[in-house]
């Protein structure tokens, strides 16, 4: 089975070894990889790193350090997507992200879970289910996203929240584990239009 076809399994859901030799070269590039993104200050480099490390990516990244993830190519992100300092990302299975997403520092989204019987989890077993997250969705700072999770379009998830299940959308959604706290309405509007900097 070729890396192309093990990730593919490894999208259905069902249990693989996760010490597969594959698998630890791929982690071992998608490190070398994080850490010469992580190292340069210089955006252009930035973004050819980073368009090269991961799946697929739309127009103007912005990645702070340190950005870690487990392989890089099976995330696929937006147009305009942010990462606050400290994002992680395990993508044993697809990580999908909408337009104008922004992850506060220390997100951390993980597709991949080990095996619960410990024999099995001794063994390397895992298993991995996908994260799909909408357009214009804030997770706050360390926010976890857990393996199956969607969250749709519009959402902002509290700091510390634990998300477990699906989240509607244009909903807060707060803790541990998370849940719906209210809807994003009208009344949630300031006037602010992004074209007044002047300082009050």
């Amino acid at each position: 089975m070729n890396l192309d076809e093990k990730f593919a399994y490894m999208a259905t859901g069902k249990p693989y070894a996760d010490l597969d030799p594959k698998l630890v070269q791929a982690r071992i590039r998608s490190t070398q990889m994080t850490q010469k993104l992580n190292r340069t200050a210089d955006p252009e480099e930035k973004s050819m790193i980073f368009t090269q490390l991961v799946g697929s990516v739309g127009k103007t990244p912005v990645v702070e350090p340190n950005f870690r993830c487990e392989f890089g190519r099976n995330i696929h992100l937006g147009d305009s997507f942010y990462a606050n300092y400290d994002c992680v990302m395990l993508d044993g299975a697809p990580i999908t992200v909408g337009d104008n997403v922004l992850f506060g520092p220390k997100v951390g989204l993980y597709t991949s879970n080990h095996l619960f019987d410990p024999d099995e989890r001794k063994a390397g077993g895992c298993v991995a289910k996908p994260i799909t997250i909408g357009n214009r969705v804030w997770l706050a700072a360390n926010v976890t996203v857990l393996p199956g999770v969607t969250i749709g379009d519009d959402v902002i998830v509290g700091a510390g929240s634990v998300v477990t299940q699906d989240v509607p959308s244009h909903v807060i959604a707060v803790g541990n584990p998370c849940h719906v706290l209210r809807e994003i309405t009208a009344a949630d509007r300031t006037g602010f239009n992004g074209h007044d900097l002047s300082i009050q």
